[in-house]
């Protein structure tokens, strides 16, 4: 079976950036999951799926525009220390969470500056090329319950 939209695709992959530094991969024996075409992964990787079958595997490199975008200065903002955990000597580099409308936020400190502190909402592989090396370990038609979860 190809790959093709509402496909239930399952990948074993390594994800390196420009410098060969690994930043993520599947565990051994659990492949990723996912519904194809419900953007549930970044584009780049899609298109380089689409109409592949299981057993496929091969390596290649999505741009930030394809990948996490790039950096947006909106996403660079300044809110008041008092937001952040008391208890917590917050530096710049040091990551938090933040829960928003549409589930967890992730963000990086980027300075901190008495009272204030700016922090950036990007994703952190945003402005990156990503390597991958993946293999497309099964491909079906997605349940009912997939499909309902997107």
């Amino acid at each position: 079976m190809k790959i093709k939209e509402k496909s239930f695709v399952s990948i074993d992959y390594s994800l390196k950036l420009d410098s060969g530094e690994e930043v993520d991969k599947s565990p051994p024996g659990k492949p990723l999951g996912f519904v194809f075409s419900a953007g549930q992964v970044i584009p780049g990787l899609e298109k380089e799926l689409a109409g592949k079958e299981q057993g496929w595997s091969t390596q290649f490199t999505v741009e930030a525009e394809d990948g996490y975008g790039q950096p947006r200065n909106d996403l660079v903002r300044q809110i008041p220390r008092e937001r952040l955990p008391s208890d917590v000597d917050v530096k710049p580099g040091m990551a938090f969470q933040a829960e928003g409308p549409e589930g967890t936020i992730p963000f990086m400190v980027k300075a901190v500056d008495g009272d204030s502190v700016t922090i950036d909402l990007n994703h952190p592989l945003c402005g990156e090329r990503l390597h991958f090396d993946i293999k497309v370990v099964e491909v079906r038609d997605a349940t009912e319950e997939e499909l309902a979860a997107i």
